[in-house]
């Protein structure tokens, strides 16, 4: 606790001894048993359907917890998983979907899936990993999991068994009641016996695993990345990788007095892994409010109750969601709270400042990716915070700024801008995704893996995200940050959210673009921002060609700003100006898996092709016929 104060310390904790030599469990099921053995009757996890500070929660021990994934891992192993089989789970937050999720890992390997993914690409993952068993919701009202869960398994024929979570067992009073006169109908059947989780999983023995749990590493978790188009990557996880955040988290943030509130999505590593595993390593406390998390109804208007009903020391949480709670009073008491740690997206200077202003509160930004089994880097609680960078590497993390030349790859001097490249006990060496192909030139000399994040590292060693490669704005050449034009918006009090992406141009190539998400009850006018990004934009060229203000942007599960769905808007407008005499139209904007988005266009009655194929030729951008 509190060593991890700056460079000096954290190379201290990684001088005591190689990581290897540390006496950590060698499986999950193990790391859990030691907790249980430390503090049985402690509160390990939390839960409330409802975001009113006062509705009714669930909270487990953790013996309660231990008991409940003893008995989960001996269903999964009844029904045919082995170590080397899938488990997939279809869920959003509650009290069962840890119990799924560490069950899973127990028995074989988990495939946790974005339930805001459609039926498709929900049944291309299952079949990707091979799923046997998918544990997905019972038919509830306000929700489509159910049915989503039906049609993808209706397309994946891997799939053997569906298993049920009710969410029935939260609700009290007449709402229970209520619940089997109006669940939603299932429209779509499909081939896989169905079982009801609770009744099926208390049918085993709780109190130990019915099978060996040899003291060995190995892969039991399989989290797709991005995937909210086209087919996700599927990213392979170990027991060593997972045990390694604990670990990170044990030795230098948690104890087993915290409480960590964590809205977050238990389908993302952010908080499977660094929270998850944190709390499992540690005895802390995590507090899961409502199965949507930060996008549960109420919860935005019930946070800071919420941090009072439970006492929360801190608060796992990512930028989108921060601009969300500043434009709301703090009207409860919230002096448990020591800490936020923000991941998942670059956290704004005007953001950090006005969350701490409203709070007294500090933001520590962490870096972290699926790739790695998650943790990078973090500004030390305790330490200097630079607003801005992701701070220092964590022990036993090592990260090289490169660049990929003909000959090889040169590192980059401090303060030099290159590709992100990190070694840690969290990186599947050679072996990151499920599809051998996709792991092809993704490590630097054979270990070094590539992020595809741009940085650098400064004289004190923290490192500072300038990017994504592929994030990149090119206008004629010259490269632009989108996070330069993003800053800069959102240090004008009327804008909630920013997103700057390259919208094509025939000349340029590229030209800079903005979508602005205003402040709820704020009015800005077009022209009021340009005139703001003109004089806040320092670097004449990034200054945007065009600006549009929506009523909300794309968002992310996780808040991150989700720049496809502006990149396909700004590729339809583009396209539809230059074709506004010929006749054809763009009616959609796809995903291709080796030429990007490309354009779709409709004939029109009188439609000039050849001057279609003459205006759409000045663009770099795929298209073709509808």
């Amino acid at each position: 606790m509190g060593k991890f104060v700056d460079l000096a310390m954290r190379n201290a904790i990684e001088n005591e001894m190689p990581y290897e030599a540390r006496a950590l469990p060698k499986t999950l099921y193990a790391l859990l048993t030691q907790t249980r053995d430390r503090f049985p009757e402690r509160p390990a996890i939390s839960f409330q359907l409802f975001s009113d500070p006062g509705a009714p929660a669930k909270t487990l021990s953790w013996s309660e917890l231990h008991e409940r994934v003893t008995e989960t891992a001996n269903l999964f192993r009844s029904l045919g998983v082995g170590p080397k089989d899938t488990v997939a789970y279809l869920l959003p937050n509650s009290n069962e979907t840890a119990i799924v999720l560490l069950g899973a890992m127990v028995a074989g390997v988990v495939n946790p899936i974005n339930p805001l993914l459609d039926a498709d690409q929900i049944a291309a993952i299952l079949r990707e990993t091979g799923a046997k068993v998918l544990v997905t919701l019972k038919s509830f009202p306000k929700s489509d999991v159910a049915q989503k869960a039906a049609a993808a398994v209706a397309l994946a024929p891997n799939v053997k068994t569906v298993i049920e979570v009710d969410l029935r067992g939260y609700l009290t009073g007449l709402k229970r009641l209520l619940v089997p006169l109006i669940r939603p109908k299932m429209p779509v059947k499909h081939h896989a016996k169905i079982l009801q989780f609770d009744a099926a999983a208390s049918a085993q023995n709780h109190r130990s695993l019915q099978f060996d749990d040899p003291q060995e590493d190995r892969v039991a978790a399989y989290f797709h990345t991005g995937g909210t188009t086209g087919m996700p990557k599927v990213a392979q996880h170990k027991y060593s990788g997972m045990i390694y955040n604990g670990w990170l988290g044990s030795t230098l943030l948690f104890d087993e007095t915290h409480v960590l509130m964590c809205p977050l999505p238990l389908f993302h590593v952010f908080a499977a892994y660094p929270i998850l595993m944190s709390c499992i390593s540690s005895g802390a406390h995590m507090v899961m409010p409502t199965p949507a998390g930060y996008r549960g109804e109420g919860v935005f208007d019930n946070f800071w109750k919420l941090i009072e009903r439970w006492q929360a020391t801190f608060l796992i949480t990512v930028p989108t969601a921060i601009a969300a709670m500043v434009q709301r009073p703090v009207n409860a008491d919230v002096s448990s709270l020591r800490s936020a740690i923000s991941g998942s997206a670059p956290l704004p200077m005007e953001l950090y400042n006005r969350f701490r202003q409203a709070t007294g509160v500090e933001v520590a930004e962490g870096y972290g990716l699926t790739e790695a089994t998650c943790l990078v880097s973090c500004n030390p609680v305790d330490g200097v915070k630079k607003v801005g960078s992701v701070g220092l590497p964590f022990p036993y993390t090592n990260i090289r700024i490169l660049r990929k030349t003909e000959t090889g790859f040169y590192e980059c001097l401090t303060d030099e801008v290159g590709e992100i490249c990190i070694a840690n006990p969290g990186v599947f060496e050679g072996s990151t995704y499920t599809e051998a192909d996709k792991n092809r030139d993704l490590f630097a000399e054979g270990r070094f893996l590539r992020t595809g994040d741009l940085g650098r590292l400064d004289p004190d060693g923290y490192l500072w995200i300038t990017g994504r490669a592929k994030d990149l704005i090119i206008r004629g050449g010259h490269n632009i940050d989108p996070a330069e034009i993003e800053e800069a918006m959102m240090t004008n009090p009327k804008v909630a959210f920013a997103g700057a992406i390259g919208q094509p141009d025939a000349f340029a190539g590229e030209l800079p673009c903005c979508y602005i998400e205003l402040v709820a009850g704020a009015n800005a006018t077009v022209d009021e921002l340009l005139d703001w990004a003109r004089s806040h934009i320092s670097e004449r060229a990034a200054v945007p060609k065009y600006l549009e203000v929506l009523p909300e942007l794309p968002k992310t599960a996780v808040g991150k700003i989700f720049k496809p769905d502006l990149r396909k808007m700004a590729i339809t407008r583009v396209y539809n100006a230059a074709l506004a005499e010929t006749g054809a139209q763009v009616v959609d904007v796809v995903e291709d898996k080796k030429r990007g988005l490309v354009a779709k266009l409709k004939r029109g009655p009188a439609t000039d092709e050849a001057a279609v194929k003459q205006k759409l030729g000045e663009f770099t951008r795929p298209w073709e016929w509808a």
